[in-house]
């Protein structure tokens, strides 16, 4: 299958960053991509492979300030999580909002494998720069199901397998929940299911560029 490709607009919803270039100011977001390679298991080839672009949550936007703030009162990111419950069409979902909070269904979560960071031209870099990989695997035992949704996850426990969600279901966005001592969703996604069976691997890399 061949590898299915986005443009991504610069995300309005997160935390804005002030760029000067040529005397004038220009605003823009964090943006995010993410790679899912579903492979199998005994062979080895690649049954299933696509890239997109994905929502950067306003929850994001809390978690950077107070990670700003004070890198103590939070972890970062360390989770990803997996599920079943994307609205719509199991081919053509609901798009993804920025009002997420949560899975609808998560099924399974695990923590972050690897990080990398990269060049603009998607290079591997050994300084730090503004964009970062967020890689995760799940073996064959792992998050087996029709997978629809899934999503970054900033979770309160270490390593991240049990969840403290947010008490809002989407749509409800109520900025007075204090997200101190809950798991905190960064990115989210919705997408044409996936089917991860105990033959399968499943990788899958967030991209995010700050």
């Amino acid at each position: 299958m061949s590898a299915f490709r986005e443009t991504m607009p610069p995300a309005q919803s997160a935390v804005l960053f002030n760029l000067h270039s040529g005397g004038q100011e220009k605003v823009s977001g964090p943006t995010g991509t993410f790679i899912v390679t579903l492979t199998d298991a005994a062979t080895g080839e690649v049954v299933q492979h696509f890239e997109k672009k994905n929502i950067i949550t306003l929850d994001a936007g809390i978690l950077a300030a107070m990670l700003f703030r004070s890198p103590a009162s939070h972890n970062g990111i360390n989770g990803l999580a997996v599920g079943t419950g994307a609205t719509g069409n199991i081919l053509s979902p609901d798009a993804p909002d920025n009002r997420q909070r949560k899975l609808n269904s998560e099924l399974f979560r695990k923590a972050i494998a690897a990080t990398q960071f990269r060049t603009s031209a998607g290079v591997a870099s050994a300084i730090p720069t503004n964009v970062v990989d967020f890689t995760t695997v799940f073996a064959t035992s792992e998050a087996n199901g029709s997978l629809d949704e899934m999503g970054l996850v900033a979770a309160i426990n270490v390593p991240p397998g049990v969840a403290n969600p947010n008490p809002n279901a989407y749509p409800t966005y109520d900025p007075t929940v204090d997200v101190t001592s809950l798991d905190i969703l960064v990115n989210y996604l919705t997408f044409p299911v996936v089917v991860k069976t105990n033959a399968t691997v499943l990788t899958i890399t967030w991209r995010l560029t700050f």
